[in-house]
């Protein structure tokens, strides 16, 4: 008889490690941070109806990353209040954009002809007085290691010409890499010509210095997700928490959602015999837009949308990976910072669209995105990945609660059918034969005491 048998428990046993690792991505994109608010939004409020309306996107999300305007919005659900808790609540954010937008971009331009090409060549069109302010003012002396759930958040120091990962993980364990979310927000939303970069310093306890010269993440990378993902794999491998012990096959078992802001591409207003036409002027400036810049976010986030779905599709767990993008802006809907009362709430109706839009899929031998057969809408995803999250963080929360527990057992002897029962305070009967020779618990339950009664 194998004397592991002579223990027997009637509830399942909990596995080695959690059944998913959960992350959250939010791509750069200026005033269009709006269509991820009002994702984020809809995805909390379904969280709430299952947990509570105490229920934050970071109780739910081991990291959360952020570029540019996303990068703020990480920052936004992440800081932790005087109760420990978020900042900001996801319905809030939307309204911070509609207020602050308009202060931060200012249509002054507007009002003559050429105005804003004018002011481009004489610097950024914006100072970001406003967003510096802001940023100081709500989130203070806040840093980085502070944060409710682990960050990643990128820009790109022009100084060292590499990019520069902002992630909670290394800040615990360097000073140095621990700045204040206040210049990190500053930094990874000072896209070139529209904001300046921005100069700060961090230093640890034996006055060592390190110097950051730095402007948007979206230089770098304006889909964070990948690099999230990065992240969260890296400590896998270097890490001994229980939270990450999955063995590399295990990829499978990360849930990703990754948020858009937006694109423009049914209008194709772009084509090679324009542009083979341009000078500087209109690659930094064309009908309102910076076609170079946009150029250059919008195919960096869509090479890594393309790298996710073939990774997650490849190893049978595409359901694993929502990303919510809208193709089809057009016009000043896709513009980063044209910030007046009807383009924001434009933007507003676009984000409520998105929600009703089907469920969509990259197909990666045309490598374009489909509509995924029988897969109902984005609404209906981001329910179906509510009902996963809020299962994730139910099961963590009874793992963690039998982990330290220490229960007491009532034992009751049976000399005639030489058998011990023994119930502990979770009701779970363990039966023991004295008689085998070794009593061995090969099972996992929390440490107990054993009395006798």
């Amino acid at each position: 008889m194998d004397r592991s048998s002579s223990i027997r428990r009637t509830d399942d046993q909990l596995p080695e490690y959690d059944r998913y690792i959960t992350v959250l991505s939010i791509d750069g994109g200026g005033i269009k941070g709006i269509l991820p608010a009002v994702i984020l939004e809809f995805l909390e409020s379904q969280l709430q109806e299952l947990d509570g309306e105490e229920a934050r996107l970071a109780d739910y999300f081991d990291v959360i990353a952020g570029t540019s305007t996303g990068g703020l919005v990480t920052a936004m659900l992440t800081s932790p209040d005087e109760n420990n808790r978020p900042l900001y609540a996801a319905k809030d954010i939307k309204p911070f954009y509609l207020e602050n937008c308009p202060k931060i971009f200012p249509q002054t331009h507007m009002f003559f002809p050429f105005g804003k090409l004018l002011k481009s060549l004489m610097g950024p069109l914006y100072d970001g007085k406003h967003l510096h302010s802001i940023l100081k003012d709500k989130l203070g002396n806040i840093k980085l290691s502070q944060a409710i759930t682990n960050v990643v958040i990128p820009a790109f120091d022009i100084k060292r010409l590499q990019p520069v990962v902002f992630s909670t993980y290394e800040a615990k364990k360097s000073p140095l890499l621990d700045a204040k979310f206040s210049d990190i927000c500053i930094s990874t939303s000072a896209a070139p010509t529209f904001l300046p970069g921005h100069e700060f310093v961090t230093k640890d306890e034996n006055g060592n210095v390190r110097e950051y010269n730095l402007i948007d993440g979206g230089v770098a990378a304006n889909n964070p997700a990948l690099i999230a993902i990065t992240q969260v794999t890296k400590q896998m491998f270097n890490s001994s928490i229980d939270y990450f012990r999955m063995r590399p096959v295990d990829f499978p078992r990360l849930l990703t959602i990754s948020i858009g802001t937006g694109a423009a591409r049914i209008d194709e207003k772009y084509n090679t015999k324009l542009a083979s036409k341009w000078g500087i002027l209109d690659w930094l400036l064309y009908g309102g837009t910076t076609p170079l810049l946009e150029i250059f976010t919008q195919a960096s986030a869509d090479m890594v949308d393309f790298h996710n779905s073939l990774i997650f599709q490849a190893l049978y767990s595409e359901d694993n990976y929502l990303r919510i993008q809208d193709d089809t802006l057009g016009g000043i809907e896709n513009s980063v910072d044209i910030a007046t009362e009807e383009n924001l709430d434009k933007l507003v109706r676009v984000g409520e669209r998105l929600l009703r839009n089907p469920l969509s899929r990259i197909n990666l031998e045309t490598g374009l995105t489909e509509p995924v057969v029988n897969g109902g809408t984005n609404e209906d995803a981001i329910k179906r990945f509510a009902r996963k999250l809020s299962s994730e963080r139910k099961f963590r929360q009874l793992k963690s609660e039998r982990r330290t527990a220490v229960p007491q057992l009532r034992m009751a002897i049976n000399t005639g059918k030489r058998r011990l029962k023994m119930i502990n305070n979770y009701g779970e009967k363990i039966i023991f034969n004295p008689m085998l020779s070794c009593m061995s618990m090969n099972v996992v339950t929390p440490p107990v005491n054993v009395f006798w009664k």
